[in-house]
């Protein structure tokens, strides 16, 4: 029997939606195992977060209070510390994640099984290899498993209605923790629903042609579907919209209920970040685009002739409902 910790991702002292992903996830390595799950909140305002997480059912939440906002060689040494006691170390595959876990996994010596997207009833981790290609599972048979699971594929956990005892937990030091110093944090505040946990998203590709096209032709669309806006690889590289909006590969994963992608090709590295969408819609004039082979439904057309036409529909729609 071994026991599972989630490492919980906070943001302006309270857990982020990511972290309910990771607990889904803990719960059924947990069961395989015969064990349960603690959970950590690591981070400015811990404590704060630790009251909210107390009622997913964990054996117990840990916190650790560390002020000055999060580094990986701030965080790393102590959950590293705290996780020699568990069997399996879990967050989710956000920044956060891939960016913690790996050096927690090195100071343990441990293995690692990264973007997980399903825990088999043997003890195995599915996840996808070569940009979604190629689906692989595999075992990590190290003492402490180290574990991130790709948030579109396990569903945010609920509140169990329980009540978990909070114990803090001693900062460990490490010796780069006074060689970083965050100076600020500048949070993206949108009215938009945030990309990786909106219900509908609302991509644009370099068809656009410019950052003037996307906030004239593409952001009325999203608006109206009341949608997150997405954007290919190229459209960011091009400058003509923000990096935080990039879907795919190298970018953000997603899966909302509705996908719709206006002048994107459908390179491997974007459909790697989307295809998991419920029901894709494209549109583009290129008939032989690859997207084509993903989509539910494929419109060839000039984008900017049917996307003004499509925005006002949308909001024909919503306001006849």
């Amino acid at each position: 029997m071994s026991n599972v910790l989630v490492v919980a991702e906070l943001l302006e002292g309270a857990a982020r939606k990511t972290t309910l992903s990771a607990i889904t996830a803990a719960k059924q390595i947990a069961k395989q195992s015969g064990g349960s799950f603690d959970i950590l909140a690591i981070g400015e305002g811990a404590e704060g977060a630790a009251k909210e997480l107390a009622g997913y059912g964990a054996g117990k939440v840990l916190t650790a209070e560390i002020p000055g906002g999060y580094t990986c060689e701030g965080y790393a040494p102590t959950v590293a510390e705290v996780g020699k006691g568990y069997g399996a170390i879990v967050a989710t595959a956000s920044s956060f994640g891939k960016d913690l876990l790996p050096s927690v996994a090195a100071k343990l010596d441990a293995g690692v099984a990264s973007e997980v997207t399903r825990v088999n009833d043997d003890g195995s981790f599915t996840r996808p290899m070569y940009a979604g290609n190629v689906i692989g599972t595999l075992t990590v048979d190290t003492d402490v498993k180290v574990v991130t699971v790709r948030q579109t594929d396990f569903e945010a956990a609920e509140p169990s209605g329980g009540d978990s005892s909070v114990e803090s937990v001693s900062v460990t030091k490490g010796d780069l923790a006074g060689r970083v110093e965050v100076l600020g944090v500048e949070v993206v505040k949108s009215e938009r629903p945030e990309l990786t946990e909106a219900d509908i998203v609302v991509s644009g590709g370099r068809a656009f042609k410019s950052a003037e096209n996307f906030t004239n032709i593409l952001e009325p669309l999203v608006d109206a579907f009341g949608a997150a806006m997405g954007a290919s690889r190229a459209a960011c590289d091009a400058g003509y919209v923000s990096p935080e909006a990039q879907v795919g590969q190298t970018g953000k994963v997603v899966a909302p209920k509705l996908y719709v992608a206006i002048g994107i090709s459908g390179a491997i590295q974007h459909l790697a970040g989307m295809k998991g969408s419920k029901t894709i819609v494209a549109i583009n004039k290129d008939k032989e685009a690859p997207i084509a082979q993903v989509a539910d439904y494929f419109l060839v057309a000039d984008l900017f002739d049917v996307v003004p036409k499509f925005t006002e529909a949308v909001k024909k729609v919503k306001a006849a409902g």
